[in-house]
């Protein structure tokens, strides 16, 4: 009966994603008091109410990871190679192609020159920045390797911290780009670091407690369920705080978005394919393509907030990013189940 429950919502789970970014977006237009307070929330350009919850999205997926599993991790390293090559000498190149040939060239008509350079900027942004936090959510919604993933995670922290803006000034030429460093340290130890070992903590406690059958048939089911209701709730926060910019700027959104999810859909179907080809697993394959596919976007808005304003169009191109990320992700997600056939058996 909780199976069919759960599936149930699962099935409609783009449903209730667009009904909570709705509802945020009605709420920052009409009850502008709630984002007000939410805001002052705030340490180092980071929102404690959705690294919060962003926390209670990864946290049930860390609690999944046996520490003997992450030592094999170097036994079939390929995965990773896998996600270095394609979030770091592939994403934020193809970003910054795609971007500029449709705001340069194919939206010229619509956008001033000085405007498309702000939203590529915004682009680049998102580009240099491959998701940290939210794959924990999409690798967990196509069963994948949770001690895998924190390794193809953790790796990609640390060479954020190298690469980020080095590859930002690289591709834009902008040498007075100030990245606070607070920012990228304090994302990477509230969304991986404190979840990580709060997860294996809480695994140790359990399996000597109750036994590790109990653990991984009764209790996790039942904590996995968090989820979810963290990731909608964060859309709900995120988009309370952009309601009025959403509203104000629709023709540009729409324009923004149109690079946006190309080179979304283009990154997963590289490191997908790649993955295949090298016969990777389809639980390291999904969850590789996720990574490289969707984006840091905690760390590109702030950014883009912190150095440009946050009424910027800079801004506003980051603030896109997650507008469409979230319904493209949940369709890769249903492209990675229906296509686990693709790959070998997981061992």
């Amino acid at each position: 009966m909780e199976d069919r429950k759960i599936g149930f919502f699962d099935k409609y789970l783009t449903l209730w994603v667009v009904l909570c970014m709705l509802l945020g977006i009605l709420i920052g237009e009409y009850i502008p008091q709630i984002p007000s307070f939410l805001e002052k929330f705030e340490y180092s350009n980071v929102s404690l109410p959705i690294a919060i919850l962003i926390w209670l999205m990864i946290y049930p997926m860390m609690m999944k990871v046996d520490f003997v599993s992450v030592k094999r991790v170097k036994d079939n390293p390929k995965g990773l190679y896998v996600t270095w090559v394609v979030n770091w000498l592939i994403k934020p190149f193809t970003m910054f192609l795609i971007a500029s040939f449709f705001f340069f060239t194919v939206f010229s008509s619509f956008i001033s020159e000085e405007l498309a350079r702000d939203y590529l900027v915004g682009a680049v942004l998102l580009g240099a920045a491959p998701c940290t936090a939210m794959v924990f959510v999409w690798s967990h919604l196509t069963k994948g390797n949770p001690a895998y993933t924190v390794v193809q995670v953790a790796t990609n922290d640390i060479i954020i911290l190298i690469a980020f803006v080095p590859i930002v000034k690289l591709l834009l030429g902008i040498t007075n780009v100030y990245v606070p460093w607070s920012t990228l340290i304090l994302s990477v130890v509230i969304f991986v670091v404190i979840p990580l070992v709060m997860g294996v903590v809480t695994r140790q406690v359990m399996v000597k407690r109750k036994g590790l059958d109990y653990f991984e048939n009764k209790f996790i089911p039942k904590v996995s369920e968090f989820t979810i209701v963290g990731l909608l709730l964060t859309l709900i926060i995120i988009f309370s705080f952009q309601g009025s910019t959403i509203l104000n700027n629709p023709t540009h959104i729409l324009l923004i978005s149109v690079p946006l999810i190309i080179q979304t859909f283009l990154i997963f179907f590289v490191a997908y394919f790649i993955s295949r080809k090298l016969k990777l697993t389809h639980d390291i394959a999904a969850p590789g393509g996720m990574i490289g596919a969707s984006n840091f976007f905690e760390l590109s808005v702030a950014v883009a907030i912190a150095v440009f304003g946050s009424t910027s169009p800079v801004a506003l191109a980051t603030i896109v990013g997650v507008l469409v990320e979230v319904p493209v992700m949940l369709m890769l997600v249903k492209i990675a189940n229906k296509t686990k056939h693709w790959f070998p058996e997981n061992i």
